[in-house]
């Protein structure tokens, strides 16, 4: 890592499918304090951390918001990639409970070639390298990295995670997968960064039209579990944050929507930096001044 403190958005798409020209799910990289932190592992994080350049093998933590697929799905393929890349330390995993039961799962599904790579090539026991620990909710430390957890409003998911960064005197939030809620605006009040999802309500007809099931329940999830683009400005405004990213962009592969209407629904309540996430968008978070010119 470079040195300075950063996110990088590595997945920025709004659920599990992905079609020809889509982006990728949900991931996020942090660099803060010496420390290469990894938040969620949607499908694609492995390309999309080596694309950052970033080994496989230089991850201290992972943590897991909540347990949608778009969030976990290649966690397992991520951690048998990098070993085959050669890593050798344990990584602690941070996640809900359920998250242990998938790794077990993964590695029964590919015990016969685990087990062949230990025999055949002496690699270490695959297994052993994850260590998956319950998110805990009076916070953790990664290094000198401070991280505070604040459970957000995601129905009918109970155990889903707002995550505050903080070292050095810099800090960053990662609002997670979340419907608005007066508690973000005091737990993220004074951040350098906001990354909070982002929902284009004028999108939603057409996105429902094109993969709902029939009825309304996809409709009723989103209005209920996630945040309109104008309320994710409000947040920030009122939680006096030095910038705000847009991620988990719902709709983001609609050609009726541009980057323009994402950024005239959120200077409704926002008029600072701004950064409609992108795959692969590196932010700094100091000092932000300097990336105003790029958002």
């Amino acid at each position: 890592m470079s040195g300075e403190a950063a996110v990088t958005l590595l997945g920025t798409k709004g659920g599990p499918a992905i079609r020809p020209g889509t982006r990728m799910p949900t991931a996020t990289l942090m660099e803060m304090g010496g420390q290469t932190i990894l938040v969620d592992a949607g499908l694609g994080v492995t390309r999309g951390i080596c694309d950052a350049g970033i080994a496989l093998t230089e991850l201290d933590a992972i943590l897991i918001t909540h347990l949608h697929s778009d969030h976990y799905l290649e966690l397992g393929p991520l951690l048998h990639t990098a070993w085959t890349a050669g890593l050798k330390r344990p990584v602690p995993i941070y996640g809900p409970d359920g998250l242990a039961a998938y790794w077990q799962g993964f590695l029964t599904s590919m015990a016969f070639d685990i087990e062949l790579r230990i025999r055949d090539e002496g690699r270490p026991d695959l297994g052993a390298l994850a260590e998956i620990k319950q998110m805990p909710e009076s916070g953790l430390r990664v290094g000198p990295v401070t991280i505070s957890s604040l459970r957000n409003v995601h129905p009918p998911i109970v155990e889903s995670y707002t995550l505050r960064f903080e070292c050095g005197g810099q800090s960053a939030v990662l609002s997670g997968d979340t419907a608005p809620m007066h508690d973000m605006v005091s737990f993220a009040r004074g951040a350098e960064l906001l990354v909070h999802e982002a929902m284009l309500a004028a999108g939603i007809d057409a996105l429902c039209k094109r993969v709902g099931n029939g009825d309304d329940r996809l409709r009723r999830h989103l209005e209920r579990s996630h945040t309109p683009a104008a309320e994710a400005g409000r947040i920030a405004h009122e939680a006096g944050v030095g910038a705000l990213a847009l991620n988990h962009l719902v709709p983001c592969d609609d050609p009726a929507f541009t980057e323009e209407d994402w950024q005239r629904e959120v200077r409704r309540g926002w008029d600072g930096p701004i950064y409609i996430g992108q795959d692969g968008m590196r932010i700094a978070l100091a000092p932000l001044a300097a990336q105003v010119g790029d958002a």
